[in-house]
This record gives C-alpha cells, structure tokens and sequence, in this order.
C-alpha cells in the first residue's frame, strides 16, 4: 500500500525530487494540524485505489526548505509529481474525488 500515515521530518531534497521517474505524490502538513488529520481519510481512500503510486508525508513549517521550493502556503498540501513535473496540487482537500482526479493526471 502506498498511503503513509505519518509526516516525516524532510527525507527529500529538492534535487532528489527533481530527478525522480513515474508519479509520485508528496503532502506537506503536520501530525498535529487538525485540518491535516480530518484530510487523512479522504487521502488514504484515494491513495488505496493506486497503491503503487508512492506517497510521501514531509513535515512542514518553519525552518523547513522543501514545501518553500513548491510555495505551500497552507495544509495539507499534496502535490502530483510524474517524471519529476508538478501536473497536479490540491490543497485543504475537502474530499477524495478530487485527490482521485489528480492521481488520474499522473498515473
């Protein structure tokens, strides 16, 4: 399954996302922000219908590099990568449909 339930310190760079092949998902939030984890169930039910499309949680905030080099202002913020390339965002989720729509655009 490729759904990851926690946000993780920055384990990514920049540069290593860059080069990346295929799709790729990475949300930006925090574990306690509680619009991030009323979003958890939505994501994870649009994520299990693509469970070989890698999903990455970073956490996010002050001090941390990689959601300012994608201009995340709000979470959870969940950017669709194919081949390297920003092809889909959605932010503040407020269902699964449209998490599913953008995996549709990488996948």
């Amino acid at each position: 399954m490729s759904y990851t339930s926690r946000y993780t310190p920055e384990t990514l760079s920049r540069d290593e996302l860059d080069q990346s092949t295929g799709p790729k998902v990475i949300e930006f939030g925090t574990n306690w922000c509680g619009i991030c984890q009323g979003a958890q169930a939505d994501i994870k039910a649009a994520m299990d219908n693509h469970p070989d499309v890698p999903h990455v949680k970073v956490e996010d905030g002050k001090g941390r590099r990689l959601g300012r080099t994608f201009g995340v202002k709000l979470w959870p913020t969940l950017i669709f990568l194919k081949d390297s390339k920003e092809i889909a965002r959605v932010v503040r989720p407020e269902g699964s449909s449209d998490i599913e729509d953008a995996l549709l655009k990488i996948h």
